[in-house]
């Protein structure tokens, strides 16, 4: 079995890592370079930036700090926002990425998911997929930073994504999102289910039990292979060694820090 992974998600806008509410009512919450050093020192697993303004102002993601962040890191990290083309994906690579994350571009252009991992292997592309619950039932994928409805229905964007090679997929609750009420596990339960990649839960972590539910294998859980986190560790409500020894007191296939 693989490990279970919790990752550090660090939204960057303008230079700063911000955090919001459902993705609204952004606030500053540091400097990333600083805040990525500090998760990997404490012994997060990978961790992710998602440049959140890229794609909503048609510019590409901040290179420099990519390659600032890879000459002070030690672990496995993930780039995204405004990816546009293999062009772009090849220079944050070359900048220090391991991972590109790819949301907006995705969609408009479907086949940039498949030239990628033809290019640099699928383990290197995760495809996000920001969702929001239809009142109907079911959820819609969001683009431009959650500003805009594609109508496209999430499990099957899932699946089309993961046929095109996406190595992973990082899955937003948007309704969710920073407001530590929990996970939907539903949602997460519904993608993991669909899907033969692994999924990333993100989006409303509160507490220990909520990061376990996303991780547990068992009927009622959520059955991600990750838990994105984000204000329960920016605000220090919790730290990356306090989830880890929780995670392995249930019996959680968490790879524990290292003395």
């Amino acid at each position: 079995m693989v490990a279970l992974r919790l990752i550090p998600c660090l939204d960057v806008a303008k230079g700063r890592v911000v955090k919001g509410v459902n993705f609204v009512g952004l606030r500053d919450a540091g400097d990333p370079v600083e805040l990525a050093c500090r998760y990997s020192q404490a012994g997060a697993d990978e961790l992710v930036f998602l440049d959140i303004a890229a794609s909503h102002e048609g510019r590409a993601t901040l290179v420099e700090m990519v390659r600032r962040t890879s000459e002070q890191v030690t672990i496995p990290f993930t780039v995204g926002g405004g990816i546009a083309s293999v062009e772009g994906i090849t220079e944050l690579l070359r900048a220090g990425a391991d991972k590109v994350s790819l949301n907006s571009s995705a969609v408009r252009r479907p086949e940039l998911v498949k030239d990628g991992a033809g290019r640099f292997g699928c383990q290197c592309i995760v495809v996000a997929i920001d969702a929001r619950r239809r009142e109907a039932g079911g959820w819609d994928v969001y683009v431009k930073g959650g500003r805009e409805n594609t109508g496209l229905d999430v499990i099957a964007w899932a699946r089309q994504v993961a046929e095109l090679g996406a190595g992973e997929i990082l899955l937003t609750s948007m309704d969710g999102d920073g407001t530590q009420a929990g996970y939907d596990l539903e949602l997460t339960r519904a993608v993991a289910q669909a899907v033969p990649v692994p999924v990333i839960a993100s989006g409303g972590a509160g507490c220990l039990d909520h990061i376990a539910a996303a991780l547990d294998e068992g009927p009622d859980g959520g059955q991600a292979s990750a838990a994105l986190l984000a204000s329960l560790l920016h605000d220090g409500i919790l730290t990356v060694e306090a989830i880890k020894a929780d995670l392995l007191s249930r019996g959680l296939m968490i790879r524990p820090l290292e003395a």
